[in-house]
């Protein structure tokens, strides 16, 4: 089947009243017919046999396994939410004395899993700059666990080369556990391009209308059943049957929606790279430092474009507050368009320093491209900057 198809069918489950819409299984648990029947499901169940919604869930399952088909994954395990999916992932292939190479630009809760909380409990983190293949072949040595990097960093936008990294990681042994949202399972081929361990917040794209919390991990199916799936049914970042049911109506359109998205950014970034008052950083545009990578990896710019103000905060905040049509918020990939401004929001805990050498300047903007008219959007960006000044 084709993506389309895929997105609409792959994966579905019908009850014996063959429901057109995914039915929700909205149950903590499961009968058995027997207490022998219930032993042996504990000793090993069956490919469509459940025990607890904690440990699965058929409207779960049909997430895990249309995603999985989207993503050509083995496997896949849905979490709570997308930071559920990033620290259930590094942690349960993790522990003391495990060493971890990471891309240095990353969403500020990736940073904290990093810094804070695997170093807590002995693992050793090594932070490169993601663009710089010299500095992850410095970095990488023999027992290295893992790497960990952003496709699209958020929100600098600076794109890692998977093949390349890859290829650098399995030299040493180590895994590679990549946070793929910018690129979407749309434009996403990283599994393909040698990603053993990808991770979606599909808060973001996948639901795509800012209505629920959602995560996924996807990878072999042998990490996801034997090492990923016992760390977290015990731990219990299992996804809602009814976020799942959302996230599955969402994949339904996402391919539609994505690819709008994405063509209103690059006419956006095209309309207002020549405006003297701001830079714009955004994939799709030759100027970009890893244009051509981008092409070759995702063959799109993406929903999302960083708009760097010359005015500063100062600037940034009126160029936020004149916005009409785009809101302020912190999610992106929604069906509406949002700003953020990065440096007092979502990467706000970083010191002075660590902001300089990510890129995080006080005229960053951070917009993610919704499903408006790419004209009312200009027109409404344009009106904007001439309050900002």
């Amino acid at each position: 089947m084709k993506t389309r198809t895929k997105l609409v069918h792959g994966g579905t489950r019908r009850s014996q009243y063959n429901e057109v819409s995914e039915a929700i299984f909205l149950t903590q648990g499961f009968v058995y017919d027997s207490a022998e029947a219930a032993e042996a499901r504990f000793i090993k169940a069956g490919p469509d046999e459940f025990i607890y919604a904690r440990y699965g869930n058929p409207t779960v399952a049909m997430f895990e396994e249309r995603i999985a088909a989207l993503e050509g994954a083995e496997d896949a395990f849905a979490t709570a939410s997308g930071m559920a999916a990033v620290s259930g992932a590094l942690t349960s292939m993790l522990r003391a004395g495990d060493h971890v190479v990471s891309a240095r630009a990353l969403f500020g809760s990736c940073l904290y899993v990093l810094e804070e909380v695997l170093t807590r409990f002995g693992v050793e983190v090594t932070f490169v700059d993601g663009t710089d293949l010299d500095a992850w072949r410095a970095a990488i040595r023999p027992g290295t666990k893992a790497v960990f990097f952003e496709t699209v960093a958020n929100p600098t936008l600076e794109v890692i080369d998977i093949a390349a990294v890859a290829e650098l990681a399995h030299a040493a042994g180590a895994l590679v556990v990549v946070d793929n949202v910018f690129a979407t399972p749309v434009y996403s081929d990283a599994i393909a391009q040698g990603a053993d361990v990808v991770i979606y917040s599909a808060t973001k794209h996948i639901d795509g209308q800012g209505r629920c919390l959602g995560g996924v991990v996807l990878g072999g199916r042998e990490f996801i059943r034997k090492t990923l799936e016992p760390y977290m049914k015990h731990t219990g970042g299992a996804l809602s049957p009814f976020n799942a049911w959302v996230m599955l109506k969402g994949l339904e359109t996402i391919d539609l929606r994505v690819r709008a998205q994405s063509a209103s950014a690059q006419a956006i970034a095209e309309a207002l790279s020549g405006d003297a008052r701001l830079r714009v950083i955004y994939p799709g545009l030759g100027d970009h430092p890893q244009h051509a990578l981008a092409m070759r990896q995702m063959g799109q710019g993406g929903t999302v474009l960083s708009l760097d103000l010359k005015g500063g905060q100062a600037a940034a905040f009126r160029f936020l507050n004149a916005l009409e049509i785009v809101i302020i918020s912190n999610n992106l990939g929604d069906a509406k368009s949002i700003v953020t401004h990065p440096a007092t929001t979502t990467h706000q805990r970083l010191p002075a320093e660590q902001k300089v050498v990510l890129g995080i300047t006080p005229g960053l903007v951070r917009l993610s491209v919704g499903l408006e008219d790419a004209e009312d959007l200009i027109a409404d960006l344009r009106h904007a900057l001439d309050a900002a000044g």
